[in-house]
C-alpha cells in the first residue's frame, strides 16, 4: 500500500517554545555549529521556528511558524539535482535524500522557495562524551552535502517493518517524527494522508488549512492551520 505522509501544524497551538527544534537535533544527529558559524547564517537545524510580530490594538502579538521541509509533491529541488541525490519516494511520497550521492552543488537549496535545506560546511566535532548521544539509526553526514528534514524517515521505516512482521497496517499515530512526539501543546500532527480516518486527513478538511506559498504550485505535504483570533480583535 502506497502512503502519503503529511504533517499539519496548528499555529493556534504553537507557542514557539522550540522543543521541536531540540528534538530534531537529538534525533537526526544535527550538529551545533557555534556562535561564529551561526552569525554567518550557517545553522544546521532541519526545522526552524520563524517569528512574526503584528501590532493589534496597541498590543504586539507574536505569530510562530514552525518550518520543516515541505515535502512537496512537485518539488523544485528534485528537478535541478544533477546526480539525483534528492528524489521523490513514490512509496511514501516524501522528498528523500541520498547523502552519498550528493556532491554539494547546492542547486537544490537555491531552488527551494522555503529555504529549508542547509549545507554542511564542516565535519563538525563532537567532544566526548557528547559523541555517545548520536542516533545509530541515522548516518552522520560529512562536509559538503546538503541536509534537510526527512519526516524522520528512519521512524517511518521502523513502523512499516513492525507492522509487516505483525501482518497488519500501520496504525494512525504509530509513526511520529521527533518534532511531533515532543511538541508540548500537540501543535504538530503527522500521519498518512491516504488513510481517510487519520488525524491529518481530518485536519486537511479544516477551513483554517493553508499551505505556505500555495501560489507556487509545489503542493507541499506540510500544511498549516491559521491562528484563531477573537471577533473584533
Amino acid at each position: 500500500m502506497k502512503r502519503r505522509w503529511a504533517m499539519v501544524i496548528d499555529m493556534d497551538l504553537c507557542t514557539g517554545c522550540g522543543a521541536c527544534v531540540v528534538a530534531c537535533v537529538a534525533e537526526n544527529n544535527t550538529p551545533t555549529v557555534g556562535e561564529a558559524e551561526a552569525g554567518k547564517g550557517r545553522l544546521m537545524h532541519w526545522i526552524r521556528v520563524v517569528r512574526y510580530f503584528r501590532k493589534e490594538h496597541a498590543e504586539t502579538r507574536a505569530i510562530f511558524v514552525a518550518t520543516p521541509c515541505m515535502h512537496c509533491e512537485k518539488a523544485p529541488c528534485e528537478i535541478v539535482c544533477p546526480v539525483y541525490a534528492t528524489y521523490h519516494d513514490e512509496d511514501d511520497h516524501v522528498n528523500a535524500m541520498v547523502y552519498n550521492r550528493c556532491i554539494g552543488t547546492r542547486y537544490c537549496g537555491n531552488n527551494c522557495p522555503y529555504s529549508v535545506r542547509v549545507f554542511n560546511w564542516w565535519d563538525y566535532k563532537r567532544e566526548k562524551p557528547l559523541d555517545e548521544q548520536l542516533n545509530p539509526d541515522l548516518t552522520v553526514r560529512s562536509r559538503g552535502v546538503m541536509e534537510k528534514c526527512s519526516y524522520c524517515i528512519q521512524r517511518i521505516r521502523r513502523g512499516k517493518e513492525a507492522a509487516l512482521k505483525e501482518g497488519r497496517d500501520i496504525r494512525d499515530g504509530e509513526v511520529l517524527p521527533a518534532c511531533a512526539q515532543t511538541c508540548p501543546p500537540g501543535a504538530i500532527q503527522f500521519g498518512d494522508l491516504n488513510d481517510p480516518g487519520s488525524a491529518v486527513s481530518r485536519l486537511m478538511k479544516d477551513p483554517r488549512r493553508f499551505r505556505l506559498m500555495e501560489h507556487l504550485g509545489t503542493e507541499p505535504s506540510t500544511v498549516y492551520l491559521k491562528k484563531l483570533r477573537a471577533q473584533g480583535r
